[in-house]
C-alpha cells in the first residue's frame, strides 16, 4: 500500500522557518518525480517545488526560490522542505506528491502525481 504521511507544519511567525517531512511508503523514491505543492483558501493549488531523479534536477516556484530548498532521505524514504524566511504569502495548506512525470523542465512542468500526502497547514503571521 502506498502512503505518504506528511508533518512538521504549524504556526510561524513571519520570517521565521519549518521544515516539512513527507515519509513516502510502498514504492522506492528512484527514478521518480517528486514534489510539494500548496493551496491557500481561494487559491488554486500551485506547485513549490519538484525533483526529478531522472535528471537529478530540482525546480522551484518563483516566489520561493532561495527561501525554499527541496531535499531526499532515500535511505529513510522521505522527502523535505526547507522553508526559510517565511511571508504571510506563503500560508497555505501543503501537499507532497509522488510518481509524477517531468512534462517541462520546471515546476509547472511536474505533472500526473499519482500519489498525494494528506496535507499540512502552515500558517505565517505577520
Amino acid at each position: 500500500e502506498v502512503q505518504l504521511v506528511e508533518s512538521g507544519g504549524g504556526l510561524v511567525q513571519a520570517g521565521g522557518s519549518l521544515r516539512l517531512s513527507c515519509e513516502m511508503s510502498g514504492f522506492a523514491l528512484d527514478y521518480f518525480v517528486m514534489g510539494w505543492f500548496r493551496q491557500a483558501p481561494g487559491k488554486v493549488r500551485e506547485g513549490v517545488s519538484c525533483v526529478s531523479s531522472s535528471d537529478g534536477s530540482t525546480y522551484y516556484a518563483d516566489s520561493v526560490k532561495g527561501r525554499f530548498t527541496f531535499s531526499t532521505d532515500y535511505d529513510k524514504n522521505t522527502v523535505y522542505l526547507q522553508m526559510n524566511n517565511l511571508k504571510p504569502e506563503d500560508t497555505a495548506v501543503y501537499y507532497c506528491a509522488a510518481q509524477g512525470k517531468l512534462l517541462r523542465r520546471d515546476v509547472e512542468g511536474c505533472e500526473y502525481f499519482e500519489y498525494w500526502g494528506q496535507g499540512t497547514q502552515v500558517t505565517v503571521s505577520s
